[in-house]
């Protein structure tokens, strides 16, 4: 499933129930947080698993990467944390 396609996350949730759901597709191809995170989740808040492979690989190419890295990932964390409350 794809965070770019929040409306089938519903659908699919549906379906499946509690089953985990990897979930690419934020950052450099579109996809909304707070959109994946509400249609994706589980009654109880959890079920996905979030992935941003780009904006956290080129978050810098300069010697700083392990801090431009660190700052993309904790900028996820937060807004997929801001988005299951």
């Amino acid at each position: 499933m794809g965070a770019t396609y929040p409306r089938e996350l519903a659908e699919v949730r549906e379906i499946v129930g509690k089953m985990p759901f990897l979930v690419p597709g934020v950052g450099a191809q579109g996809g909304d947080v707070a959109l994946a995170v509400s249609n994706g989740r589980t009654a109880d808040g959890t079920g996905l698993i979030i992935s941003s492979s780009r904006g956290i690989l080129y978050a810098s190419s300069d010697d700083d990467f392990a801090t431009g890295a660190r700052a993309a990932t904790q900028k996820l964390r937060d807004l997929i944390n801001a988005s299951r409350r």
